[in-house]
């Protein structure tokens, strides 16, 4: 997975198309990201007791990595990511302007 916890990423597809934020969680085996503020769901809470009224509560649920991208930190546009070598060193790049992530 190209995307990493805490990178800047601009939702592409989907009902949030258009809003950006920070990664805060990342599943790569699902190949999902979960952005906060963006992809709420609302869940209805059934009462267990009488203590715990039942209640409506607001859930960020997870994001397929494909909706989204990466939002270069220098030419500050959303872009694809790419891979250089150097001496052993993997390190991404920005596919606009070339420099390094």
């Amino acid at each position: 997975m190209k995307l990493k916890k805490g990178d800047e990423v601009k939702v592409v597809r989907g009902k949030d198309k258009g809003k950006t934020g920070k990664i805060e969680k990342v599943f790569p085996k699902m190949d999902k990201v979960i952005i906060p503020n963006v992809n709420l769901y609302k869940r209805h809470l059934k009462t267990r007791s009488q203590k715990q009224p039942s209640e409506i509560i607001t859930l960020t649920k997870p994001l397929h990595a494909s909706n989204v991208k990466l939002v270069c930190p220098k030419c500050h546009l959303p872009t694809r990511v790419g891979y250089k070598i150097d001496d052993g060193n993997k390190t991404r790049i920005c596919k606009k302007c070339s420099q390094e992530i």
